[in-house]
C-alpha cells in the first residue's frame, strides 16, 4: 500500500486529487494538509511515502517544506505540483530534493503513475517537461560545487548524458544495445558514486559537472 498525503491550499484540488488517488486499491491518502507548515507537521506525524505538495502557500512554501521533509525523512518522496508559470521554482524544488514535479493539469492517469514511479524509488524526469525546464534553468543549478565524474567510467558517463535527455531505462537499453538490466545496474552505479539518490538529483549533477549543457 503506498501512503500518501495532498498539500495544496486549495480545498478543491485536494478534493480532486483525493477523489483520484482513493479508486486505486495500493493508493492510501492518510494525511492533506493547506499550507507547507502543517505538510511538515502532517509528515513528520506519519508514515508516507508520496507527498503530492504545491508550491505557492501561506506559512511556508511547498519548496522549504520539502526541503525540510526531506531533511528529515529522506526516504519520503516529493512530487511538487506545477504550472508552467511557476517554472522559476523548479530549481529550487529539485535542489530541495523533490524526486519530480507534476503539471497541475495532470490527467488522473499519469498522476497515478508518476505515484507508482516514485514511490517504486525511481524519479519523475519525463523528457517533455522536466528536460525543457532544467535546460531553462540550468544556470540556477550551476550554484553549487561541481561534483567529480571522474570515478565514472566511459560506460557510466554515456549512461548519465543519456539519462540526462529524459530517457528511461528501456530507451537507454535500446540506443546502446544493452539489456534493460544491464543499464539498470549502470544507473545504480551512477548513483551510487556521485552519492545522489534519484535521477533527478544526477541530472542536477550532470549539468553542474558540464557534462551536459543547456539545449541551443
Amino acid at each position: 500500500m503506498i501512503r500518501i498525503a495532498i498539500v495544496d491550499d486549495q480545498a478543491l484540488v485536494r478534493s480532486g486529487f483525493r477523489m483520484i488517488l482513493e479508486a486505486q486499491q495500493d493508493f492510501d491518502v492518510v494525511g492533506e494538509a493547506e499550507n507547507g507548515r502543517d505538510a511538515v507537521d502532517v509528515v513528520l506525524a506519519s508514515s508516507i511515502d508520496v507527498v503530492l505538495m504545491d508550491v505557492r502557500m501561506p506559512e511556508l512554501d511547498g519548496i522549504e517544506a520539502t526541503a525540510r521533509i526531506i531533511r528529515e525523512k529522506p526516504d519520503t518522496r516529493v512530487l511538487i505540483l506545477t504550472t508552467f508559470d511557476l517554472d522559476e521554482y523548479v530549481a529550487r524544488a529539485l535542489r530541495a530534493g523533490a524526486s519530480g514535479f507534476l503539471l497541475k493539469d495532470v490527467r488522473p492517469a499519469q498522476l497515478v503513475e508518476a505515484i507508482r514511479v516514485v514511490a517504486g524509488g525511481d524519479a519523475l524526469l519525463a523528457p517533455t517537461i522536466t528536460r525543457r525546464l532544467l535546460d531553462r534553468f540550468a544556470a540556477s543549478l550551476d550554484a553549487g560545487p561541481s561534483p567529480d565524474l571522474a570515478g565514472l567510467t566511459e560506460r557510466e558517463l554515456e549512461i548519465l548524458r543519456l539519462v540526462a535527455e529524459g530517457l528511461s531505462n528501456a530507451e537507454i537499453a535500446d540506443r546502446l544495445f544493452l539489456g534493460e538490466s544491464t543499464v539498470k545496474t549502470h544507473v545504480s552505479a551512477v548513483l551510487r558514486k556521485l552519492g545522489v539518490r534519484d535521477r533527478v538529483q544526477a541530472v542536477i549533477a550532470a549539468y553542474d559537472a558540464g557534462l551536459v549543457r543547456p539545449s541551443a
